[in-house]
């Protein structure tokens, strides 16, 4: 691995977050907050990030080649070291004093997760709400893609960082170069961000609470900032974030093609599977809501608009809520429970296990059903006519196999948590508490429903859940790569055998690009 390459990348990331705590730096000042602690907390920690990121990347190393295996340990690194250092405000100001908990809130936050151990989030100062979204649409598109789009790091050898770090099973280039690609997507990102903020203003939001939340809905975080998340919101405006939450959900490649002209590449079958799953399960739940007649959902209008709230925040994983769905019936509860696992678009802001890969599955599925009954027939599967590689195929079954023994391990391992609560109770705050972290969503059922919070779990469990939200926004094997004895012992081994200071040659780069 090329170790210097790392330690100046982190260095990096340092840097650009102590640039990111400007904003509620400056939302300090403009408050002015009573309380200086808020304030004096944020200037430490910017200092701290600047010593730390200054020391790691005051000189660039002469060899900035990057392998595979280095794109994922600078994703997963990077995104640890961010969430230790962006947990500091909270510690040093006393908004959270427990530094485990800060860091469950901070990497919540940069996962775009939006689950909280906070009982009233209204009593942070607004520059600690306002640290809390932004970490929303910093971690949204991804704190490396932001920086490769700034500042160029070893060519074309990006990718493995975007590889690494976006979401989905396959990462493309929009265009030749990684850095203009990456320019595209966070210039799409800003204008849509701005788009909703202006019409969050014409709805019965200040601008503290529209920046908020458009910062929120973009990343697919969810973190709210009134104890009721949006119930206390009008019409207007759960429309709008039910508009933009489904929006941010799409694949942003699909965006680009719309800008040239390429309607029918743009409008895929992955697009229309999304929306498809979403109005089958606005169907299914509003009937039920008037069926049961649910409070807060009596007439057609009230449930239709608060189904369709919920449905859109449950499967882009942005975790918003205008009724407590924990005591809606309990087949609206299982198929919002099935949207938490199927996620959002590959390439979008969203969470959970992407539409595409659950496509990608069930044809794979019926082939085999079809080689059963036609043995002799050779059949690949296809996605809007174009064959699917054996590598995207394997990386998805992989995924799979990886993903249910990681849920499987986080749900054993928090059950020996002994908070008071019945074992039946227990159960479903368990599951629904390791499927809102690992598929990024926010609030789960039951104990840790859209009402209530994390913080009853121990810190043992917390740091599993950290390591879950964590997990599943790097799509599992960026983290996972990190407990390999094999990446480290042949890396230090590597180093004895070869010099640091001598180049990679072109043949050895290209003959590990897919390792």
């Amino acid at each position: 691995m090329n170790f210097k390459m790392i330690r100046y990348t982190l260095g990096l990331i340092l840097l650009f977050e102590a640039a990111f705590l400007m904003v509620p730096l400056v939302t300090s000042f403009f408050y002015i907050e009573k309380e200086w602690s808020s304030t004096l907390s944020i200037l430490g920690t910017i200092a701290l990030c600047i010593i730390a990121g200054m020391l790691c990347s005051y000189r660039r190393p002469q060899d900035s080649t990057l392998y595979s295996k280095d794109g994922f340990v600078i994703v997963a690194l990077g995104w640890i070291v961010l969430s230790l250092f962006g947990a500091l405000p909270f510690v040093f100001s006393g908004s959270i004093p427990n530094y485990i908990d800060a860091l469950f809130e901070t990497v919540s936050g940069f996962t775009t997760t939006g689950s909280s151990i906070v009982p009233k989030v209204s009593e942070l100062p607004n520059s600690m709400l306002m640290w809390r979204s932004f970490t929303h649409w910093v971690g949204g598109m991804g704190v490396l893609v932001f920086i490769m789009a700034i500042l160029p790091l070893s060519g074309a050898q990006n990718m493995h960082i975007m590889r690494a770090e976006s979401p989905g099973p396959t990462v493309s280039k929009l265009v030749p170069h990684v850095k203009k690609t990456a320019l595209i997507l966070y210039a799409i990102y800003f204008v849509m961000t701005v788009i909703q903020f202006v019409l969050l203003l014409f709805g019965d939001m200040t601008p503290f609470d529209a920046l908020n939340t458009a910062f929120a809905t973009a990343g697919t975080g969810g973190f709210g900032f009134r104890d009721d998340s949006f119930l206390s919101f009008g019409a207007y405006s759960q429309v709008i974030v039910t508009i933009f939450m489904l929006l941010f959900s799409v694949n942003f490649n699909s965006y680009y093609l719309l800008l040239n002209r390429k309607f029918r590449a743009a409008i895929n079958s992955e697009v229309k599977v999304f929306f498809a799953i979403v109005f089958v399960a606005i169907g299914i739940i509003t009937a039920s809501l008037l069926i049961t007649e649910t409070k807060g959902a009596e007439t057609f209008g009230d449930a239709l608009r608060h189904t369709a709230f919920t449905v859109a925040s449950i499967i882009s994983t942005t975790g918003f809520a205008t009724l407590d769905f924990n005591v809606w019936p309990t087949i609206a509860k299982v198929t919002l429970v099935a949207l938490m696992f199927i996620g959002a678009c590959a390439g979008s802001t969203g969470g959970g296990f992407k539409v595409s890969r659950i496509i990608i599955l069930f044809k794979g599925m019926i082939r085999e059903v079809g080689s059963i009954l036609r043995p002799r027939q050779v059949k690949k599967i296809t996605v809007d006519g174009k064959a699917v590689s054996h590598e995207v195929t394997r990386s998805v079954n992989a995924y799979l196999v990886t993903y249910v023994l990681i849920f499987a391990v986080s749900f054993f391992l928090i059950s020996f948590d002994n908070y008071a609560i019945t074992e039946g109770s227990k159960l479903v705050t368990n599951f629904t508490a390791v499927a809102a972290t690992v598929n990024n969503i926010g609030p789960g059922l039951d104990m840790v429903g859209p009402t209530v919070n994390f913080s009853f779990f121990n810190p043992f469990s917390k740091l599993v859940l950290i390591f879950n939200m964590l997990a599943g926004r790097l799509e599992l094997l960026p983290m996972l790569i990190l407990f390999s004895p094999t990446l480290w012992t042949d890396s230090f081994k590597h180093r004895k055998e070869k010099s640091t200071d001598e180049p990679y040659t072109a043949d050895e780069t290209d003959a590990q690009m897919h390792d």
